[in-house]
């Protein structure tokens, strides 16, 4: 019994010897074995070389900006009338101030009111109350012992909602009396008288030296007094006639 227990560490080494080398190849089957290469990992794919930076490419000069190009006229529509006013057509006014040889010249302006309706066809066209503006054609004042005065006023044009219309219309025209009938009264007159006073006085000497200072006395009154004028009073009734036809827009 003894000497068993003196023996065992010999063959008992060996044992374990063995064990160990049955089991060293256990513990390096996980590691790699030695002399071989330890195979690399999968490199990574290395980064693409930045290609090299490409300069802008120079900007284009700019265009010259394309002219505007105008639309083509618009084609005009005819412009038809609302109405035709005829010529021949009676207007009938008062004017609104006084006119006169005596004050007024050829050319001076005056206004008008029209008194009566234009109508055409059973329409209205010009309504009563539309003021009309018209001229002196003519004026010129008489003389003392001979000649007449003479006042000529035509219209010109009216204003219609808010447009104004030209217009040609006959004239209207005033002449005033001869001097020969006036001036033959006044001086016979004065004759007459100068002779009744010159008979009273002196017989029939004195009557005809009375008739002839009456006769001179008549004369110079007539040449005194015998300038006579013509005129149209403010408010006066007048008809004038369209020379032409006027259209209404």
């Amino acid at each position: 019994m003894h000497k068993l227990s003196s023996t065992a560490p010999i063959w008992i080494a060996p044992i374990m010897l063995l064990a160990g080398c049955s089991k060293s190849p256990v513990a390096t089957a996980s590691s790699s074995p030695v002399g071989y290469a330890q195979p690399a990992s999968a490199a990574s794919p290395a980064p693409p070389a930045s290609a090299p930076a490409t300069s802008p490419a120079p900007a284009s000069p700019a265009a010259d900006p394309a002219e505007p190009v105008a639309p083509p006229p618009a084609e005009t529509a005819e412009v038809r009338p609302v109405a035709v006013i005829p010529s021949g057509t009676p207007l009938h006014v008062r004017i609104d101030e006084s006119i006169d040889t005596r004050r007024n010249r050829a050319g001076d302006g005056f206004s008008a009111t029209l008194s009566q309706p234009v109508e055409h066809n059973g329409r209205v066209l010009i309504p009563a109350g539309t003021v009309f503006r018209g001229h002196v054609t003519s004026a010129s004042a008489s003389g003392r012992l001979k000649g007449r005065a003479q006042l000529g006023i035509a219209l010109d044009s009216f204003r219609l909602n808010g447009r104004q219309y030209r217009v040609t219309t006959t004239s209207v025209d005033r002449v005033s009396e001869a001097h020969k009938k006036r001036n033959g009264f006044l001086i016979g007159g004065g004759a007459g008288l100068g002779a009744a006073i010159g008979a009273i006085a002196g017989g029939g000497k004195g009557a005809l030296i009375g008739a002839g200072a009456g006769a001179g006395a008549g004369t110079a009154g007539a040449a005194f007094t015998g300038k006579k004028e013509v005129g149209i009073g403010a408010e006066t009734p007048l008809r004038f006639t369209l020379r032409s036809a006027v259209e209404l827009q």
